[in-house]
């Protein structure tokens, strides 16, 4: 695409979009059905959870957020752990804006609504192949936000079937979900400053103060830390 062009918005870029990310379908879907089971220990109705993963779309901030829920609900670090969780997505709107930034408003910022992890990572990939077609993201965003909304649901409305989730020993999935994120996330030696870290925050306050300071603690140190150690990336890891 020449440069200062209009990227193309159509409908053949969306639907090559929406399909490729059929093979995501699957594990979000599990996802939502993951957090809207507990939902139900948070005491989330089935419309707050389906309108929870509406609009604030992402289960790392939403796991985080049921958190401070359910020990307390203070809003101050109810939205900070929001907040911060989704940092994230400054970046991943920096890295698409050369490809949406020629897009009408409307096309842009509803492309935006609909980005999450999975689809953003791989809009990224088929631009690097080539692709230049915007919708692409648009298309594979809502293939994941439909399953996303479904799953929870379902997760929510099971979880009102069988009762209280901790009689089934349901109430640990947040952190063994937590903890194949942390697995999956992770990169090598270079990873474990940013979550020593975090545990140590988390560690020294927990005496002091509620669980959601204890959450947006611990993401500050770990951002923190992370901050320090890349700053000054060696010569073969710095960007040609």
């Amino acid at each position: 695409m020449a440069s200062g062009a209009r990227p193309p918005f159509t409908l053949v870029g969306f639907k090559h979009g929406f399909v490729r990310a059929q093979a995501l379908a699957p594990g979000v879907l599990l996802y939502g059905v993951v957090f809207g089971i507990l939902a139900t220990e948070a005491r989330l109705s089935a419309l707050e959870s389906v309108l929870t993963s509406i609009f604030i779309y992402s289960g790392s901030a939403q796991m985080a957020a049921l958190q401070v829920w359910r020990d307390g609900a203070q809003l101050l670090p109810l939205f900070a752990a929001i907040v911060l969780m989704n940092a994230r997505y400054v970046l991943y709107g920096a890295a698409l804006r050369p490809w949406l930034a020629g897009t009408p408003p409307l096309a842009s910022y509803g492309t935006l609504f609909f980005l999450g992890d999975g689809n953003w990572a791989l809009a990224m990939a088929e631009r690097e192949r080539g692709q230049d077609d915007a919708a692409f993201v648009l298309g594979s965003g809502i293939a994941m936000f439909a399953p996303w909304i479904f799953g929870t649901l379902i997760g929510r409305l099971s979880g009102g079937l069988i009762g209280d989730p901790a009689r089934y020993g349901l109430d640990f999935m947040l952190i063994a979900f937590s903890a194949a994120l942390l697995i999956g996330m992770w990169k090598g030696k270079a990873d474990l400053g940013p979550v020593l870290a975090a545990g140590l925050a988390a560690a020294m306050l927990a005496p002091f103060v509620s669980s959601g300071w204890i959450i947006v603690a611990g993401g500050l140190a770990a951002a923190a830390a992370g901050a320090l150690l890349f700053r000054n990336p060696a010569p073969s890891e710095a960007l040609p």
